[in-house]
């Protein structure tokens, strides 16, 4: 098992006065379906939940059963989604910045800092600290992760009943050999990311041969 996050980074910042510390993360910047979700969450200072890990870390079984002490522990959390057709427009990273800020911004109070993940927020009017691997490393942007991957999930769930015959619900619109398949049967659906070179090479391919 790696090991898992801890309150270091946190407590560097309560220990400086500053209450109020986010962690952001985000779920969905690799498939090629569907939006991307961002999440923030705050904590009361040494808060802590046994089990909390980066997303990509757990099961499925495992993120649904620690959302639910998340959302009840935390004292502020916020989504923010970017759609796909901002995805196509901007391009993943400026629609995953933007997803970042509009769950910044959904909380009910003002963080006095904010944790990311990778990479810091830009035009983020709040001091913010990258953290490389923060999900493995920090407490709150672990939780982050997991509410962020949790939303989405169900999103993608939700989608695959508009949008049936992908398996929306099953690859939750990653690039899997099943997922490939449908696409080049199918084609792409309104929620496939056009500007993703799979979807834009099935998007462009002729509807019969000559």
């Amino acid at each position: 098992m790696s090991k898992r996050p801890d309150l270091r980074y946190e407590r560097r910042l309560w220990k400086l006065g500053i209450d109020a510390v986010a962690g952001v993360d985000e779920a969905g910047v690799g498939p090629m379906a569907g939006p991307v979700v961002a999440a923030a969450v705050v904590f009361a200072p040494e808060t802590f939940i046994s089990g909390v890990h980066d997303s990509k870390q757990l099961t499925h079984e495992q993120r649904e059963e620690l959302f639910i002490p998340i959302r009840a522990r935390a004292i502020a959390i916020g989504v923010g989604i970017a759609e796909v057709n901002e995805i196509d427009r901007l391009n993943i990273y400026w629609a995953t910045m933007s997803a970042s800020r509009r769950a910044l911004s959904a909380l009910s109070l003002t963080p006095g800092h904010v944790l990311v993940d990778g990479r810091l927020i830009p035009s983020l009017e709040l001091p913010q600290t990258k953290i490389v691997g923060g999900d493995r490393r920090s407490f709150c942007i672990a939780a982050a992760s997991i509410i962020a991957k949790v939303t989405r999930d169900r999103m993608m769930v939700d989608l695959d009943g508009q949008y049936p015959g992908y398996g929306f619900a099953q690859h939750k619109g990653y690039c899997t050999n099943e997922h490939m398949q449908l696409l080049i049967k199918l084609g792409p659906s309104p929620i496939h990311r056009r500007s993703f070179q799979p979807v834009a090479a099935t998007a462009q391919r002729p509807l019969f041969d000559s």
